[in-house]
């Protein structure tokens, strides 16, 4: 009869009875960043699955608006998802000890935690550009507080170490279109065939500053990026990037999250889902005389500013 009338039980009565809400907050730290988006498509679906509803907070990549939204939403649901957290480890452990709490694509210690294989992902990429003859590369790093980054500078630097290939790095910068368009300047200046970007808005933005300066991707230089958010495979040349499962993330860690709430004393868990190189058309082997071309036919200042990887 119930569920002819196609009744659902009231979520304040039931929280009254058993001391749940039936909500769960997660907090991002760039809505507007489609990488997000797809981890909130993928969990709002799993918590549907399960009768949850799902609070979203955009931290605006700011520490310590993170700490007020996790604060506030602690006292509204039964548990806080944090995606790329900003904050300290201590500050996370504080929080494990106020609520239910999984992070993703963050690790720390005696905390549940969703990990995209990073470190993996970008050692295919340079693999891929080492492959295709590559030589001097330059890397547009994401924000300094970002395990991320530091994930894809270790892999970066494991699979550049001993080898042939010199890298260039750039940064730290903000995970933005906007930001690399600037990098791309310091790239093309250091001489490079080759630019890595932190992330796909970032590498979007690259392909924008060096069409406006009239200089060819792959011909001239080849751009990869990295997470496969859908305009990547939109953009002009289409952009090798390195594909991250990010709807699946989104719902393991809901997936994680209902687990510690039904099983409050089963410990912390720690899964990693894999990255995949998805080579288009932005990279290729670089042209003979491709760097001396470049800096015969640009003006663009030389200048340096930051270190070769297996420093």
């Amino acid at each position: 009869m119930a569920e002819e009338l196609h009744y659902r039980p009231s979520r304040a009565a039931r929280s009254l009875t058993t001391g749940r809400t039936g909500n769960i907050g997660l907090v991002v730290p760039d809505l507007g960043n489609p990488f997000f988006s797809a981890i909130l498509k993928g969990g709002q679906a799993r918590a549907r699955e399960a009768d949850h509803a799902v609070f979203v907070a955009d931290s605006e990549e700011n520490p310590r608006l993170e700490i007020e939204l996790v604060r506030a939403m602690a006292r509204q649901v039964d548990g806080v998802i944090i995606c790329s957290s900003r904050l300290s480890e201590a500050q996370l452990e504080q929080f494990r000890r106020d609520t239910t709490l999984v992070l993703l694509n963050r690790r720390v210690r005696g905390v549940s935690g969703i990990l995209m294989d990073s470190a993996g992902g970008m050692r295919q990429a340079i693999a891929h550009l080492v492959a295709l003859g590559h030589q001097r590369v330059g890397f547009l790093g994401g924000p300094s507080g970002s395990w991320s980054n530091r994930e894809r500078r270790r892999g970066l630097r494991a699979e550049a170490r001993g080898g042939s290939l010199q890298v260039i790095e750039f940064g730290p910068f903000a995970p933005h279109f906007e930001a690399g368009q600037h990098a791309a300047d310091l790239a093309v200046a250091a001489d490079v065939t080759a630019i890595l970007a932190f992330n796909d808005l970032m590498a979007l933005g690259v392909l924008s500053r060096l069409s406006g300066r009239g200089i060819r991707v792959p011909d001239d230089i080849s751009v990869v990026g990295f997470d496969d958010i859908p305009m990547a495979g939109m953009a002009t040349p289409h952009l090798t990037t390195v594909a991250l499962p990010l709807e699946q993330s989104g719902r393991v860690a809901i997936e994680l999250l209902l687990e510690q709430l039904g099983h409050p004393g089963s410990g912390t868990h720690e899964q990693s889902m894999p990255a995949q190189l998805i080579v288009r058309a932005s990279t290729a082997p670089p042209r003979i005389g491709a760097r001396r071309g470049l800096r015969a036919s640009l003006a663009a200042p030389h200048r340096e500013t930051t270190a070769v990887a297996d420093r």
